[in-house]
């Protein structure tokens, strides 16, 4: 027998739209001046940007149409899949910025490190919802759960993207915790990350040097301080309503690529704080629906997967943010839908495509 189906969760789906919308048109409103600059074309962005949010609709469209336990026979495959790209990237990728993170093949360029997050979350959600892998005890989490993590991070942060590491890694314990893990289990791997983290940090005197931009970035306004001395400038213009849209400053050359990692600062310039709070407050009904879904799945599978899809989105915004505020240190991690990117909005779609087939299920009994 089958789940009885209900409508998708149409709130959800509308703050999906919104945040796109809100994405493309930021992205067109801070990158025509450095597009027109770099490119003669002040829509080369925004031609890029609607392509590929053209490409996520389709594929939300069909994973919103794809029973949720599908993923669960394919969980092993799409891991093994993410782990072998990944390892691709190290061998074959193409570098940027002293970064090898993108992959191309049959002449499609795409980042595996985005496809790992979601892959990784539908296989964790597997193995935490069987009995015969569920964490009982500590030893528990070595099978493979913490063996898996430890691959997976080794992969990426060679290419290096300690950012996407530090964000899958987040998502993936916090997913061990939500199945019913004990919080003691993760006193030792918190300080064991501890370690690990100040070691990354102290070992390279870049990291070194971003963490102590971080903890006074106007010690060196015109260096290593320079994005994000700018990103509160921007911030700070805008004031409690903002200049309007296309009217940003720091986006003239001031903020490098203001259609990535810093959109944040160019929405704050012109919506002011007024717009950042509305934004932020999408974003905080977006993961409440989420959460609200996760709980409301009697589906230990499609529970703890709408758990791991929300939990990646609210990780992302909160780093990036946190980054575009100097509350967290300066580190590559965009800002989910509006941040200028063809595979993260494309796998990020899917996801949200995921999650909304899941909220068709909610309030049922688990049948088998």
């Amino acid at each position: 027998m089958g789940m009885k189906k209900n409508n998708i969760d149409y709130l959800l789906l509308f703050m999906i739209l919104i945040l796109v919308a809100i994405g493309i048109t930021m992205v067109f409103s801070s990158s025509y001046y450095y597009a027109l600059n770099k490119w003669h074309d002040k829509f080369h962005f925004l031609k890029k940007e609607l392509i590929w949010g053209a490409i996520g609709l389709v594929a939300m469209t069909i994973t919103t149409n794809i029973p949720y336990k599908v993923y669960k026979i394919l969980s092993w495959f799409l891991a093994g899949g993410a782990i072998a790209l990944l390892g691709m990237t190290l061998v074959m990728g193409e570098s940027y910025n002293g970064a090898q993170r993108w992959l191309t093949l049959a002449g499609f360029q795409f980042m595996p490190s985005e496809i790992a997050k979601i892959a990784m979350i539908i296989f964790f959600a597997h193995m935490l919802s069987s009995k015969k892998y569920s964490v009982k005890k500590f030893l528990d989490l070595f099978k493979p759960y913490l063996i898996v993590i430890a691959v997976v991070s080794y992969l990426v942060m060679m290419q290096p993207d300690y950012s996407t590491m530090a964000v899958i890694v987040t998502v993936l314990l916090s997913m061990i915790f939500v199945s019913g893990a004990k919080i003691v289990y993760f006193i030792p791997m918190i300080s064991i990350a501890g370690v690990v983290g100040w070691y990354l940090i102290a070992e390279s005197s870049y990291r070194m040097k971003r963490f102590l931009t971080f903890l006074d970035p106007f010690s060196d306004p015109m260096g290593s301080g320079w994005q994000i001395v700018n990103s509160l400038y921007a911030l700070g213009s805008g004031g409690i309503f903002g200049v309007g849209l296309g009217q940003s400053t720091q986006n003239k050359l001031y903020i490098p690529e203001p259609q990535n990692d810093f959109i944040l600062a160019t929405f704050g310039e012109e919506f002011g704080f007024v717009g950042n709070i509305f934004l932020l407050g999408i974003f905080l009904i977006l993961i409440w629906k989420g959460i609200k879904i996760a709980k409301e799945t009697n589906d230990n599978f499609g529970s703890l997967l709408a758990y791991g899809i929300t939990f990646l989105v609210a990780v992302q915004t909160i780093i990036n943010v946190g980054v575009a505020t100097s509350l967290l240190p300066v580190t590559g991690m965009p800002l989910p839908f509006i941040s200028f990117g063809g595979t993260s909005l494309v796998i990020l779609m899917g996801s949200m495509g995921i999650l909304l087939n899941i909220s068709k299920y909610t309030g049922n009994k688990e049948t088998l």
